[in-house]
């Protein structure tokens, strides 16, 4: 799942309006790695821990291609984005699958497997703080040719992970934060829970959106988040 908010300037002095054509190219490479790696990650874990199902099917590529649905990861994004003024989006990769059976210590693996992908986009969301770093300086140095793109795009590489890794540690079936949820209750609560909540979870997680209950609660975490990597790369 991913919900994307507003951009945050990367710099005063650099600020100005773009086109929609520059917003797309800035966004779309962070986007891309986001979701590919996120999805990634959790077949990487389950095939660490005895489930080759994702491996099996292809679906361990770092080829975007292999992980892109479409409507969820193209055509929905891509127009809330327009609609929006590039302020919103909302869109959804194909999962990876993963046979719980498999795994060698199935609710502990799932629960691992799970994680996996929110700590991905945390150490993605690192890495485009880097280069927003690199792109500062190279801004400083003179070089506005590498500098700007490079803050731009470092600043929605951050905003996109974080907000893709807090959004999914939500405790709501089927997001990641869900099944570490499912993972740690006792089984028989975990059943039911699967009963009552799982089927109507994407409605659930719509209405939230909708009503701005979800925003209020997770962009707390996700500017505090923010912040940190700010602070440790010295960006404001």
């Amino acid at each position: 799942m991913l919900t994307l908010w507003p951009e945050l300037d990367s710099r005063d002095c650099v600020a100005m309006e773009l086109s929609v054509i520059q917003k797309i190219a800035i966004w779309i490479l962070p986007l891309l790695f986001a979701i590919t790696l996120h999805e990634v990650a959790h077949g990487w874990v389950a095939s660490y821990f005895g489930d080759q199902t994702a491996r099996l099917s292809g679906r361990l590529s770092l080829n975007p291609i292999k992980h892109i649905d479409p409507f969820g990861t193209v055509i929905m994004p891509l127009m809330l984005l327009l609609l929006t003024q590039f302020q919103f989006a909302f869109g959804w990769a194909k999962p990876v699958p993963v046979d719980m059976r498999n795994l060698n210590h199935p609710r502990r693996d799932m629960a691992l497997v799970a994680l996996a992908g929110p700590m991905a986009n945390v150490l993605m969301a690192l890495f485009w703080g880097a280069m927003m770093k690199v792109g500062m300086l190279s801004y400083d140095g003179g070089n506005f040719w590498l500098g700007v793109p490079l803050m731009y795009m470092g600043n929605a590489g951050v905003m996109i992970n974080i907000v893709l890794g807090v959004l999914n540690l939500v405790p709501l079936p089927p997001l990641d934060g869900g099944k570490i949820m499912m993972s740690l209750v006792p089984p028989h609560v975990a059943f039911r829970l699967s009963l009552v909540i799982e089927p109507y979870g994407f409605l659930i997680l719509i209405l939230l959106l909708v009503t701005g209950i979800l925003s209020s609660v997770i962009s707390p975490f996700v500017y505090l988040l923010v912040n940190l990597i700010n602070n440790l790369y010295g960006l404001y």
